[in-house]
């Protein structure tokens, strides 16, 4: 016993030398300095003050910023990996500016697609000075979202393409495939919580995860259930058997409101049960999957011509004309269509008082 107190003894005085060892190496004490001791921080650490000022940044504009500037940008941006190629070949920021996505993938040897696409709208934004809300949304954020809407088994996948909050608003059916989301009942999912989001203007906060205090909650509430908040339902409805399904289910208030073909004898409401009867109704099942869209002979020739940006087939449309009624954010007619009988009802109800608003002013 007491050769081992003697050991602890010695143990502890070897890490308390050690320790004092290192703060005497850094003589010159309280301030930070990059580049020092904490290298296992990363090469972002390494970089000078003079090489990448973010604040400084954007008061010029990208076309001219120096190559370490872009490079420090990319870095921060989550392409880092791309940083050595990139600056053997740019220039100044016009380099990147001009380049094509397939100059990005010669150049840069950017081969993942998705990354190109974030490339791409990231520029885009730069030389159109728009300024859009979802871009405050960065990739990591993203992986926290897919929890709240129930798709965690995902994670992976988007974190290794980069998707952030801008990437979402132009997420297209082919994109969700290869982030390898093929099942019909999770692309309805993910259509379904982007509308959430363009409704709430990407309020990151939006998703309600805990139980508040509303007794019988409205749709407009139950839109914004996170997949907890719904489980937390279920076992106060007696139904906490149930809830460990949703696990990984996809399910959240926006997909049992928006989604017509969602349905159960616990929540499809008569609507619902209306829209079954239908002709031509088919059942949302959790195996239906989603296949890619196959090209016709006569398309072939045009793969070439065909620039990536023109594809808008969105997972959820997008329209820069939403507006406000009664304090509400409304997406206008053309992107509530196809979300359920209800809202294509309430698209075709706005475009028929529209056309009759015009008819009168003209009669005026």
């Amino acid at each position: 016993m007491k050769n081992n107190r003697s050991l602890k003894r010695l143990w502890g005085k070897l890490r308390r030398t050690q320790s004092g060892g290192l703060q005497a190496a850094d003589s010159d004490g309280g301030q930070f300095r990059r580049g020092g001791l904490r290298a296992t921080a990363g090469p972002r650490l390494t970089r000078t003050p003079e090489s990448y000022d973010p604040a400084r940044d954007l008061n010029i504009p990208f076309s001219q910023w120096t190559k370490e500037q872009v490079c420090g940008w990319l870095e921060d941006y989550g392409l880092g990996q791309y940083v050595n190629l990139t600056r053997q070949w740019v220039e100044h920021g016009q380099t990147l500016l001009s380049a094509t996505p397939q100059d990005f993938e010669k150049e840069m040897g950017m081969k993942n697609p998705l990354h190109r696409k974030k490339l791409h709208l990231a520029l885009k934004a730069f030389t159109t000075k728009v300024i859009e809300k979802s871009s405050e949304l960065d990739y990591i954020w993203v992986t926290r979202w897919l929890d709240d809407i129930g798709l965690p088994q995902y994670k992976d996948h988007f974190h290794e393409a980069r998707v952030d909050g801008r990437m979402i608003q132009y997420l297209t059916v082919n994109d969700l495939l290869t982030l390898k989301v093929t099942s019909q009942l999770h692309h309805l999912s993910i259509k379904c919580a982007i509308h959430v989001l363009h409704v709430n203007k990407f309020n990151p906060h939006c998703l309600r995860r805990r139980p508040g205090e509303e007794k019988n909650p409205s749709p407009s509430e139950v839109v914004q259930w996170s997949n907890h908040r719904v489980m937390e339902w279920l076992r106060a409805v007696d139904l906490a058997e149930y809830a460990p399904n949703l696990r990984g289910s996809g399910v959240h208030g926006g997909l049992i409101i928006l989604e017509p073909r969602f349905s159960s004898e616990t929540l499809a409401t008569q609507e619902k049960r209306e829209y079954g009867n239908a002709t031509g109704h088919v059942p949302l099942t959790t195996t239906a999957k989603v296949k890619p869209k196959k090209l016709g002979f006569t398309q072939f020739s045009h793969l070439r011509k065909r620039k990536p940006d023109e594809s808008a087939d969105y997972i959820c449309p997008i329209d820069s004309g939403a507006r406000t009624v009664n304090g509400v954010s409304r997406l206008p007619s053309s992107a509530l269509r196809g979300l359920s009988p209800t809202l294509d009802r309430q698209a075709e109800r706005q475009e028929r008082l529209g056309i009759k608003a015009q008819a009168n002013g003209l009669k005026e």
